[in-house]
């Protein structure tokens, strides 16, 4: 079994592309069901963490705060799953519910 990363990302700028407020319930909703779904089946390799939405980049330019203007898409959250391949974890990812918000998900393995 490998550990991969599941970085999700959309773009939180764009007032235009944000959930109302009773899309944003519902969506959170199907978070919390994705992720109890991930802990039945043992998919979680680590607990799961909340992230804060400001961040900074740092660059040979200094440091600069986030989220980043530059970029239409930023990070919106991160898991560490349990996966056999890139294709198991695909599948996994498959199911987030960021995906229902145009947004998407990159997958890493753990280099060992």
């Amino acid at each position: 079994m490998n550990e991969f990363l599941l970085i999700f990302r959309r773009d939180f700028m764009n007032k235009e592309v944000q959930p109302s407020p009773d899309e944003l319930q519902k969506h959170l909703q199907h978070w919390q069901e994705w992720f109890g779904t991930l802990k039945e089946q043992d998919q979680l390799a680590a607990p799961l963490k909340r992230w804060d939405r400001e961040g900074v980049i740092v660059n040979t330019k200094g440091t600069t705060n986030g989220p980043y203007v530059e970029v239409k898409e930023s990070i919106g959250g991160m898991v560490l799953i349990k996966a056999n391949d890139y294709e198991e974890a695909a599948k996994i990812a498959a199911g987030c519910p960021i995906l229902k918000f145009g947004g998407n998900v990159e997958i890493r393995m753990a280099a060992s």
